[in-house]
């Protein structure tokens, strides 16, 4: 199968506005058709415990589930996907999403399948839809779970995902409000060692947090051994061309095979289904194959923008869901902007 084209071409989102992923899946929930829509809510890996419009809450192992979102139908809840890991004396919950009422929502199910609130939060790393929400942990009252993320990925929240000057003066005090708790939420937060893996301990069960790059200038995983899960945040994408806006793609590449492992791993990307290892695969070869373009059009003297418009994924990756032309651009010229670094 090919990949889908969703709807006619649309004007390029500005650069701010693709700052954010959850630019990407907004545009994706409005073009969508139907067909792509029941590949994006493919069969889950393991059972169902919770689902809502914006999600489903798939077991993927004792003690381990996978919040998949499911926002193509509109429901900007969360956006991305994230988890719960428990251990005897501790839960970690991955990602704060979009919207605090997401990270209340999973905060909730924490407890509802464990017994516990999440006593530690992980960002994988500064982008809206996978960190907006943070504050919504603490609305347990004297709940205050220890967030984790990197120095560059708490300085990056609160430089670029404060509300925009365009919000409207009707949403204007509540949007400064939850950028204020935001604020509030990250200035408590650890931060975390950009140079080697945090351990955490959760009694019995330890979730190394891996310090990467690629998708951005700073990009955490989180790491089970037994079972074997990675919870890759952005750096992986299943079944949804990614955003390169701000990526650096040859870190991303190698922040992607870092992470692949040899045995038989579920692997919880930033979006899209969960993946095992054909998926995986399948990935790494998109990258490949944008790569290998990429080299050859800027070899060639061909500007992004006609590159990324003559662009086609081959048949033999089969489906990706591409919402805007515009997307390939952003790919060849963030190949474009490294291969003219090392040529400086």
């Amino acid at each position: 199968m090919t990949r889908h084209e969703a709807g006619p071409l649309s004007p390029p989102p500005s650069r701010r506005a693709l700052v954010s992923c959850a630019a990407h899946i907004a545009l994706a929930a409005a073009v969508t058709p139907r067909a792509l829509r029941a590949l994006w809510a493919r069969a889950p890996l393991g059972p169902v415990v919770a689902r809502e419009p914006f999600g489903a809450l798939e077991r993927v192992a004792d003690g381990v589930w996978a919040l998949v979102s499911t926002p193509l139908g509109g429901d900007r809840t969360t956006l991305s996907n994230g988890g719960i890991v428990a251990g005897r004396v501790g839960v970690l919950a991955v990602e704060g999403f979009n919207q605090p009422a997401g990270a209340r929502w999973l905060a909730g199910k924490a407890r509802e399948l464990t017994g516990r609130w999440p006593t530690h939060v992980v960002l994988t790393h500064y982008h809206a839809d996978h960190a907006n929400g943070l504050a919504g942990y603490r609305d347990d009252g004297a709940a205050r779970p220890t967030t984790r993320a990197t120095a560059v990925t708490r300085e990056l929240v609160l430089l670029r995902n404060r509300p925009p000057a365009t919000t409207p003066d009707s949403l204007r005090a509540a949007r400064d409000s939850e950028f204020a708790s935001l604020g509030a939420a990250l200035a408590d937060a650890v931060v975390l060692n950009a140079a080697e893996p945090t351990a955490i301990d959760l009694g019995g069960r330890v979730a190394r947090v891996v310090p990467r790059a690629g998708h951005t200038a700073s990009d955490v995983s989180v790491e089970l051994d037994e079972p074997s899960v990675v919870f890759a945040g952005d750096l992986l994408w299943n079944g949804m061309f990614p955003n390169y806006v701000d990526a650096a793609p040859a870190r991303l590449a190698a922040s992607v095979r870092a992470m692949r492992r040899a045995r038989s791993t579920v692997y919880v990307p930033g979006h899209g289904a969960l993946a095992r290892e054909a998926d995986y695969d399948r990935y790494v070869a998109l990258l490949d194959e944008v790569e290998r373009a990429a080299r050859q059009a800027h070899a060639q003297g061909t500007s992004a923008a006609d590159a990324g418009a003559r662009f086609a994924l081959p048949a033999s990756l089969g489906e990706w869901a591409l919402f805007n032309r515009a997307f390939f651009e952003r790919a060849f010229a963030a190949w474009y902007r490294e291969l003219e670094r090392v040529t400086k």
